[in-house]
C-alpha cells in the first residue's frame, strides 16, 4: 500500500502549475485522497480544520478573500499553512493573491494552480488520489484487454498462461500485465488492475525469454490498467475432473470488496485456448446485456418437456 504521494508526482501527473514553494514539492506529502475547500476557515473557523488536505481555492474562495483586508487574510492563510499542509491549490487559472504566497512561504508549503474549473479539478484529484493511495495487492496471472473487457487468466505455473496472452495480442487485444498483477479497488463494484512498473509490456514465454510486447506489435498492444472484469482460470483437464457444460453453475472469486465472475476451462491437448477465451468475453458480455445461451437452453428444454407430456 502506497501510503502518500509527494506534491512533486501530483503536480507532474495532474498537470498542475507551480507558483510558488518548488523547492518543497518533494518533502511535502498528500496522505489523504480527500480535497478541502477552506470556506469556513476564510471566515476564522478552524474548529475541524481537515489540515493534512490539499486546500483548493476556487472562484468562490477567491472572491471571499479578496473582501477581506490584507492583514486578515494574512493572518487566516498563516493559519491554513500547518506543518502538513502539502499544498495550496487555485483552480479557473486565478492568481493567488500575494498574503497567500507569503504564508506558503513562511512555511514551506507549495502554492500550484490549475485551469480547469474547481468541481472538475476536485473529482480529478481526488480519482488520482485514490487511485495512488488505495491498498494493492499482487496476483499471480495475466490480465489482457479483450473487446473493452479486463480478463485475468490464471492458472498453475506452466499451463500455458503467456502463450495464450501472447496469441490474443497477435489477434489484436492488448496486454495490461503478465505473470504478476497488481490490483487495488477503484470504488464498491471495480477492481483495477496493472503491472509493477518493472514488468510494464514484458511478456514470458517459456523457452523463448521475455518479450517486449510493446516493441513488437506497438503501443495499440498495450494497456497502462484495465478493470477486472472476468477471471478466466486454466485448468489441466483430468478424467476425474467433472467441469461445467451447460454455464449454469457461477462462480466468483473475491478480491479486496469485490466478487468477481469466474469460468474454469479445462486445459486439454487440441483445444485452442485463445479462441474459446475470446468467446468467454463476448459471452460474458452477451450475459451482461441479457442474453444468456444457457437460460434459452432451459426454456426450451422446459417447453419441450412441457410438450411431450402433454402429448
Amino acid at each position: 500500500m502506497v501510503e502518500s504521494v509527494s506534491v512533486r508526482q501530483l503536480v507532474t501527473d495532474t498537470n498542475l502549475t507551480v507558483y510558488s514553494g518548488e523547492a518543497y514539492l518533494d518533502e511535502r506529502k498528500v496522505v489523504v485522497s480527500d480535497i478541502s475547500r477552506p470556506g469556513l476557515e476564510l471566515t476564522g473557523y478552524f474548529n475541524y480544520y481537515p489540515h493534512e488536505r490539499v486546500q483548493l481555492f476556487g472562484r468562490t474562495e477567491s472572491a471571499f478573500a479578496r473582501n477581506m483586508t490584507s492583514e486578515e487574510r494574512l493572518v487566516i492563510y498563516k493559519r491554513m499553512a500547518a506543518e502538513d499542509t502539502p499544498a495550496f491549490l487555485v483552480s479557473r487559472g486565478i492568481d493567488p493573491l500575494d498574503e497567500m504566497l507569503m504564508a506558503a512561504a513562511a512555511a514551506h508549503v507549495p502554492v500550484l494552480g490549475s485551469k480547469l474549473p474547481t468541481t472538475r479539478l476536485s473529482s480529478l484529484l481526488t480519482d488520482y488520489l485514490e487511485s495512488q493511495l488505495a491498498e494493492r495487492r499482487s496476483m499471480h496471472g495475466v490480465l489482457v484487454d479483450l473487446y473493452g473487457l479486463g480478463v485475468m487468466i490464471t492458472g498453475d505455473s506452466g499451463v500455458g498462461k503467456s502463450e495464450t496472452a501472447l496469441e490474443l495480442i497477435q489477434r489484436g487485444h492488448r496486454l495490461i500485465a503478465d505473470d504478476r498483477v497488481d490490483v487495488y479497488q477503484k470504488d464498491e463494484q471495480t477492481i483495477i488492475g496493472e503491472a509493477p512498473a518493472i514488468l510494464a509490456h514484458l511478456l514470458e514465454i517459456r523457452g523463448l525469454g521475455i518479450i517486449d510486447v510493446m516493441s513488437l506489435f506497438g503501443a495499440g498492444a498495450v494497456r497502462t490498467n484495465a478493470s477486472v472484469d472476468l477471471i478466466v482460470h486454466l485448468e489441466n483437464w483430468t478424467p476425474d475432473k467433472q467441469f461445467d457444460r451447460l454455464g449454469s453453475g457461477e462462480q466468483s472469486q473475491q478480491i479486496f470488496d469485490v466478487a468477481v465472475p469466474k469460468i474454469t476451462i479445462p486445459v486439454k491437448v487440441g483445444r485452442n485456448l485463445a479462441s474459446i477465451i475470446e468467446v468467454a468475453a463476448m459471452n460474458f458480455r452477451a450475459k451482461s446485456m441479457g442474453f444468456d445461451a444457457t437460460k434459452t437452453f432451459e426454456r426450451n428444454l422446459n417447453n419441450l418437456i412441457k410438450t411431450n407430456s402433454e402429448d
